[in-house]
């Protein structure tokens, strides 16, 4: 093992988190769910989801038998929900090829939907002890201090040297605990903004601490201004405070989620007679801009109420009419539960 393992370890052992969740009953499936949720995502905030969707869903066979409504909806608020759409089919695919588990072996475990090199590596590490190299965004955060190694971490040719600092750092003894251990670091102490080094169980030998250069690496990536996109949100409301939601398309934004009916500027009263008999009163409701990570959505919502056709959405199985006991079991985007949580609370 060598010193910076060692080290780490030390601090690990008296500093480093033990009590999480999935730390408790540490199974296969348990890691792998929390690895997929802390993609992108703070401790913090995957807690509570983790134990919600633990509790609907405990194993990886209940996993692949839900449907993906269900599925999305313990996801919903979580974002980027093509992890959620993955975890799915991954867990489809376990059962239909590997005997309704996680596979042992790292190709075949990183090469089902949503898991890759890495986070195969940490389910692994964690769950089998087995000594693999882990390399998510603490961890390249980390070693690109350590080595001084500058350039985006995005890139091919720093990937691969960051993934060799990583190999030669994973001890054979204690995988599970040095995994844990160099993502705490990233975590807690090694933070992108703020890191404290004074308290760093390795920062003897860091080449950015020693040449003055924290604050520079790891380098970021190369910024560029988020384009705009806008769009019109109608909120369809009946007499009996049903609201109608439609299904997003397999593909593109909070693809197959629930959302509200779309519009341009221009065609906001023909969408929304398509849906209503009649349109009792409309109302314009305060825009606001969703942030996502290559462009920036601006919404307009437009309030209808409406009466609805007797018809109502015919054989359409992407439209429904949902009271909110039964909204709110559905997976919606964020932004679209907000709104229609604001809408309860001003009727």
């Amino acid at each position: 093992m060598d010193a910076f393992a060692s080290a780490l370890l030390n601090w690990y052992d008296v500093h480093g988190r033990h009590d999480l969740p999935w730390q408790r009953a540490r199974t296969p499936y348990r890691v792998w769910l929390s690895e997929i949720m802390l993609q992108q995502t703070r401790v913090a905030t995957v807690i509570p989801y983790f134990e919600r969707f633990v509790a609907a869903l405990p194993d990886l066979p209940s996993l692949a038998a839900a449907d993906e409504d269900r599925v999305l909806a313990l996801w919903a608020g979580l974002g980027y929900y093509s992890r959620a759409r993955n975890l799915l089919a991954a867990a489809r695919t376990c059962m239909e090829r590997h005997g309704g588990t996680l596979p042992r072996d790292i190709e075949s475990l990183a090469a089902l939907p949503g898991i890759g090199r890495s986070t195969a590596a940490a389910i692994l590490a964690q769950a089998h002890d087995e000594p693999h190299a882990i390399l998510d965004g603490n961890v390249r955060r980390v070693l690109a201090r350590r080595h001084g190694v500058a350039g985006w971490p995005g890139t091919p040719r720093v990937q691969r040297v960051l993934w060799d600092h990583a190999l030669q750092h994973t001890p054979t003894r204690r995988a599970a605990d040095y995994t844990q251990a160099i993502m705490d670091l990233g975590a807690t102490l090694c933070t992108r903004t703020s890191p404290r080094c004074g308290e760093c169980p390795v920062a003897d030998g860091c080449v950015a601490r020693e040449q003055g250069r924290v604050a520079e690496l790891p380098t970021p990536k190369p910024s560029k201004a988020l384009p705009q996109r806008d769009t019109t949100m109608l909120v369809l409301r009946d007499t009996k405070g049903h609201v109608l939601l439609r299904r997003r398309a397999p593909t593109g934004v909070w693809a197959r989620l629930w959302s509200l009916p779309e519009a341009d500027a221009n065609t906001v009263e023909s969408v929304a007679m398509r849906h209503a008999a009649r349109i009792e009163a409309r109302r314009e409701l305060p825009a606001f801009v969703h942030v996502f990570s290559h462009f920036q959505l601006r919404v307009t919502p437009v309030r209808f109420d409406v009466r609805r056709a007797a018809s109502g959405v015919g054989d359409d199985p992407d439209s429904r009419w949902c009271a909110p006991d039964a909204w709110r079991a559905l997976g919606l985007p964020a932004p679209v539960r907000r709104l229609l949580d604001r809408l309860e609370d001003d009727p």
